[in-house]
């Protein structure tokens, strides 16, 4: 078992028990996620396509405020802490919608729903950046380039179960059950942190600790220091770190240009609801069967063998082909084929790659910039790309004007993962000279 693991997935023996429990852990954030984000949709699309541009708007700005709040947590407590806390706070949050929806559905409406949209997508974010912080503060650069590929394929496996698990609950339980089912599998998220907390100390006290092992194990017990906008300052401080935010700014736009496309392309089909939800369930589908190839027996070969630099060049060239396709064929069948591989790329490729870039900074900016980049960032590319999807198709633009606009960008963009590829080493360096 251990040396088949080893062949696909780079995992070595001493690493699979710790392995496991962060892809389960990874499997438990997600199916939460992905258990409740048919009500997220069905709430938010109440008042159209044009209300969820601006519910963009409101999420930006929820984003702004909850940083620092978690920023404060992150500079007082220790890590498991604040991250017990963090994702208690979301499973009390599920709670009290499902409160609302079982006890008061009459008072459930549009408004209610735009705020649980917001909030969702708050939470959205929040529950995947913890996580990648957490990864990236407890394995080295090593087994980081090794092992997220394989431990991305818990949160696969999540999301693949969590929309199976609403299709099974919703109509003999309801959607409030929905809500609940996620909040239970916040809190066996929470208990996974414990979890691998416990195996470190298992596996140290057998085994003589190296200094990186030792610098792992002291922030478990030791608050992170600092203020709680560190994070917007440690990104305008550092030119590494203002370009992942750029980077991550462009996927954002490009990821809201195709899901506005999509949901345009479908609303024109003028098809009944089932017929749209088994077509969105069909580009669902092929979206997790790709990634779930690529993280099992690619991701980690690949980053391995061309680096990180290829790695983060992959999507934006996957962006390329896809809009030029689009462009040529305009079918549904091209933009399924276009979303699934960027998604595909994005959650199996990409995001493993860019989570390695983190093991080379400062333990401040693995949480409190990150989460800035990874929540108040992305945020603003949403934002920012659903303007630009109005603004172009308000000038009439179809998709060869959506391909003039979006190709440039992806070329910019691999020019920017080119670099932030090979750049994480002398940035390291670098700071830790001006540490000294």
């Amino acid at each position: 078992m251990a040396s088949l693991l080893q062949t696909f997935t780079n995992v070595r023996r001493d690493e699979l028990s710790r392995t496991l429990v962060a892809g389960l852990f990874f499997f438990f954030v997600l199916s939460a996620l992905m258990v409740v984000r048919p009500a997220r949709e069905a709430l938010g699309m109440q008042r159209g396509i044009e209300a969820i541009r601006w519910l963009f708007f409101g999420t930006l700005f929820v984003t702004l405020l909850v940083n620092p709040i978690f920023g404060w947590l992150v500079s007082r407590f220790k890590r498991q802490v604040f991250i017990s806390t963090t994702y208690l706070f979301f499973a009390t949050g599920l709670l009290v919608f499902y409160l609302l929806l079982v006890l008061s559905p009459t008072h459930v409406g549009q408004i209610s729903g735009q705020v649980f949209y917001v909030w969702f997508s708050v939470f959205n974010l929040f529950a995947t950046m913890l996580f990648w912080a957490l990864m990236t503060d407890s394995f080295t650069k090593d087994q980081s380039e090794r092992l997220f590929g394989a431990i991305s394929l818990g949160g696969t496996l999540g999301a693949i179960f969590g929309p199976w698990l609403a299709s099974q609950l919703a109509k003999p339980y309801g959607t409030a059950s929905l809500l609940l089912v996620a909040a239970g599998f916040l809190v066996l998220a929470t208990l996974c942190t414990w979890w691998m907390s416990t195996l470190r100390k298992s596996l140290h006290s057998h085994e003589t600790t190296t200094t990186s092992d030792t610098q792992i194990d002291s922030a478990l017990n030791n608050p992170i220091g600092g203020n709680a906008w560190a994070g917007l300052g440690a990104v305008l401080r550092s030119p590494f770190l203002l370009g992942i935010s750029a980077y991550v700014l462009i996927l954002a736009v490009v990821a809201t240009l195709l899901y506005f496309t999509r949901l345009q392309m479908v609303a024109a089909l003028a098809l009944d609801t089932d017929t749209r939800t088994e077509t969105f369930a069909r580009i669902d589908f092929y979206t997790q069967v790709a990634t779930f190839i690529l993280q099992g027996f690619l991701t980690s070969h690949l980053i391995k063998r061309f680096g990180i630099a290829f790695t983060m060049a992959l999507l934006p060239l996957t962006v390329i082909f896809g809009f030029v396709g689009l462009a040529v064929i305009g079918s549904l069948a091209a933009l399924i084929a276009a979303e699934a591989s960027f998604k595909a790329v994005q959650r199996g490729v990409m995001r493993p790659a860019r989570e390695t870039l983190f093991t080379n900074t400062a333990r401040e900016e693995r949480y409190k910039a990150k989460a800035f980049i990874d929540t108040f960032v992305y945020r603003g590319g949403d934002a920012l790309g659903a303007q630009t999807e109005g603004l172009l198709k308000s000038l009439g633009m179809g998709l060869a004007g959506l391909a003039w606009f979006a190709v440039p960008l992806a070329v910019l963009w691999m020019a920017l993962g080119l670099w932030l590829g090979s750049s994480p080493k002398h940035h390291f360096l670098n700071r830790r000279r001006n540490e000294k």
